[in-house]
């Protein structure tokens, strides 16, 4: 487990316009955020979370962000020029996408090497994971060849409910292996977290949550080699 909490202590990230993660960590509105960074109004500069924990910050500025920067020559590279100078400050850069597909998505996509789905283990969920496919697959032959599907995740799983048992054997048959073995269980902790302005290890470290997280970080380790920087967290297809 140790070498798990240290990965998550080294992970660098970027947010989405909800804000969510600079909410959730109780992170004070900062002078420049990602929104000032796309700008070119300010350069990136990361709020230290704990030692080896950094954050670029979000604000509900950026939910205007896409249309900015409809006109802009290259859009589809913003965030990649950004993160160029910072690559190797860092073991590796987590970017929270938003969840649509939209233009950070697909800026998030062509700056990464890996992507991520979180998938709830809902039936909606299933409807936009063929979609979610299908840009990543044109990403990758007109924008960035080396970008590649990491993993889906089942989150929000439940075993007592069948329909959650049927989801996972539906993206198994999809995806094989590159499903996750660890299901993030439905946890209340989870939920409260947040609330707490508090991640779920420091909150709840006995918690389902904070268990399956950890064996889930296991499992990335596993599968990753040394040599992956950057990350996209996929949205999930029923946001």
């Amino acid at each position: 487990m140790q070498d798990c909490i240290n990965w998550a202590r080294r992970c660098f990230l970027s947010t989405r316009p909800q804000a969510n993660l600079t909410l959730s960590l109780g992170i004070p509105r900062q002078k420049a955020t990602i929104y000032e960074n796309i700008r070119g109004e300010a350069e990136l500069a990361p709020y230290v979370v704990k030692t080896g924990f950094d954050v670029i910050t979000s604000s509900l500025d950026l939910s205007g962000a896409e249309m900015e920067m409809i006109n802009e020559a290259g859009r589809e590279y913003i965030l990649k020029e950004l993160f160029e100078p910072m690559i190797d400050l860092y073991d590796y850069i987590i970017i929270d996408c938003p969840p649509s597909l939209g233009l950070l998505t697909l800026n998030a996509l062509t700056c990464s090497q890996t992507v991520y789905i979180p998938l709830q283990t809902e039936f909606l969920a299933l409807q936009g994971l063929a979609k979610i496919k299908q840009v990543i697959d044109k990403v990758k032959f007109r924008l960035n060849k080396d970008i590649e599907i990491g993993g889906v995740i089942a989150t929000m799983y439940d075993n007592r409910k069948v329909l959650s048992r049927d989801v996972v054997d539906t993206i198994l048959k999809y995806f094989g292996e590159k499903v996750f073995n660890t299901y993030i269980r439905d946890n209340v902790s989870l939920a409260e977290a947040p609330a707490q302005r508090m991640d779920i290890f420091s909150y709840a470290p006995k918690s389902n949550g904070a268990e399956d997280y950890l064996n889930l970080c296991e499992e990335i380790l596993q599968r990753t080699s040394s040599t992956v920087k950057v990350a996209a967290k996929a949205l999930s297809p029923s946001e």
